[in-house]
């Protein structure tokens, strides 16, 4: 009997031990919270880059910009521009290099930080036989503008206008052969070397050779209108700023239908808008279907520093594609 009892009081005290146990019912799975991983942009990159100029046979340098988030797209194709300085820019490529952040595009994209979706290619210039312009031998490395770690500095005033906005007078085809040189002394001696940094920048990072962009300021402007006649089917657009294109370069041009936006100072007193005209006369004339002409009336030789700082060229620039 005391076995039974013991027995019949260790079933219950067990039964009683596995009913106060908190049941375990199947329920159904919770997903899992959507997990969300943010990648931050990459900032963007200005690199030096080596090359060995026709010029001299020696080893000089030139900009390259790679845009914001360049890092993160490793498939992503990007528009390139060929960016051509103006005169007081030049240098050895080497230690006088900053000076081409001094303007243009790049002084946008670097130190004004805007947002410019373009490899920038920016060469500089030899200073061949200009070492005794004012503007280059008295320079000194303060003016060069600096980037900021946080923020932007305080853009350049523009020049100093003087004179009333008057039109500009006639100037023919046949007067341009008359006063005006081809072109000054420039860009067109370092040909080869723009070629091979194309080709290099090109070979090296994740160009969309569809959007190939040339532009240039002043002694760059003019630069532009020489580069584009000698390879036209290299660019889908050109945008040659303050500086006029002479007649005789416009045939290739036009040929290649290669569309240009150009830009004028109505008060530039350095490089006279009355110039600009034989030279887009001569492109419409060949057949060129897209031939822009903007002539800042108000701005002096500085127009580019409005042109550059605005969004419409490159929204421009970048609406055309080579076929």
């Amino acid at each position: 009997m005391k076995i039974k009892a013991l027995l019949f009081i260790s079933i219950f005290t067990f039964l009683a031990a596995c009913e106060s146990q908190p049941k375990i019912t199947a329920t159904k799975a919770t997903p899992a919270p959507n997990i969300v991983v943010t990648t931050k942009t990459s900032e963007e990159q200005l690199l030096r880059k080596d090359y060995v100029s026709t010029v001299d046979k020696e080893t000089h340098q030139y900009f390259v910009y790679l845009p914001r988030g360049y890092a993160n797209e490793p498939n992503k194709k990007w528009p390139v521009m060929l960016f051509l300085h103006g005169n007081g820019e030049r240098g050895n490529g080497r230690d006088d290099l900053d000076y081409v952040i001094s303007h243009g595009p790049l002084y946008e994209a670097w130190v004004q930080k805007k947002d410019l979706p373009f490899i920038i290619i920016s060469p500089q210039l030899p200073i061949f036989t200009m070492g005794k312009v004012p503007y280059i031998a008295n320079r000194t490395r303060a003016q060069i503008p600096q980037r900021l770690a946080e923020g932007v500095p305080a853009g350049d005033p523009f020049f100093a206008t003087q004179g009333p906005l008057k039109p500009a007078p006639l100037v023919t085809q046949a007067d341009m052969k008359k006063v005006a040189p081809l072109l000054p002394m420039g860009w067109e001696q370092v040909e080869q070397d723009l070629l091979g940094m194309l080709n290099d920048v090109q070979k090296t990072y994740n160009v969309d050779t569809s959007r190939r962009y040339l532009t240039g300021l002043s002694y760059g402007g003019f630069g532009t209108w020489y580069f584009a006649s000698k390879h036209p089917e290299l660019f889908a657009a050109i945008a040659p700023v303050v500086g006029w294109g002479h007649p005789d370069l416009m045939e290739p041009i036009a040929q290649h239908q290669l569309p240009v936006w150009a830009f004028a100072g109505g008060r530039d007193t350095s490089v006279d808008k009355k110039f600009f005209y034989p030279g887009l006369s001569k492109l419409e004339e060949l057949g060129d279907k897209e031939v822009r002409f903007t002539v800042e009336e108000d701005m002096a030789h500085d127009t580019w520093k409005r042109v550059y700082a605005r969004d419409d060229l490159y929204l421009w620039l970048l609406a055309h594609t080579t076929k």
